[in-house]
């Protein structure tokens, strides 16, 4: 009985051995899946953060493009508007000189001041505006001195009157006035 107690003995071990490395092994196993889990998760938030900024990205790109366009459009005429605004200082001219002139001018002059207020009202609907800034003080971001005079009446750099209106295109300076000021 000996042998076979030891035989039993020794399978006993081996079997309780086997066991421990079988634990071992699931231990090792559930570490190195922690450890890949770990990892996927890692991977898995650096991807969300990486995605979460590129979305982000796209639609600021997405908002500062619309507002470019936007602006494009806004201002695509101002080269134009800009031209048209000859047209208006002529017809103001021509008003001008007509007002004083004898009773067989009435019809022109009507035709004209016609002329000029439909022109106003294009102007208008797309954005065009005049400005006036008499009496102020000169701002060189709205106004160009062609001449100064000297009225001891009024404050140095005021502006004492306009030869050539200045306009604005959705509050943006389409041509500066050009104006005279006070020494």
């Amino acid at each position: 009985m000996n042998d076979t107690t030891d035989t039993k003995l020794k399978n006993e071990e081996e079997l309780t051995e086997t066991q421990e490395t079988i634990v071992e092994d699931k231990e090792a196993s559930a570490d190195e899946d922690t450890s890949s889990v770990n990892q996927l998760e890692a991977d898995f938030l650096k991807l969300k953060d990486d995605y979460l900024r590129l979305y982000a990205e796209m639609e600021n790109m997405k908002r500062r493009q619309a507002q470019e366009t936007e602006k494009t459009i806004k201002f695509a005429t101002s080269s134009f508007a800009k031209e048209l605004l000859g047209v208006k200082d002529n017809l103001e001219r021509a008003i001008s000189a007509m007002d004083n002139a004898p009773e067989s001018c009435q019809s022109l002059l009507e035709g004209v001041k016609l002329t000029e207020t439909e022109l106003l009202r294009v102007f208008e609907k797309f954005g065009i505006k005049p400005f006036s800034h008499i009496g102020e003080k000169f701002d060189p971001n709205f106004e160009r001195v062609v001449q100064e005079i000297e009225d001891k009446t009024k404050e140095a750099g005021t502006i004492l009157s306009e030869l050539q209106k200045g306009y604005t295109i959705h509050d943006r300076i389409l041509r500066e006035a050009m104006v005279i000021v006070s020494k």
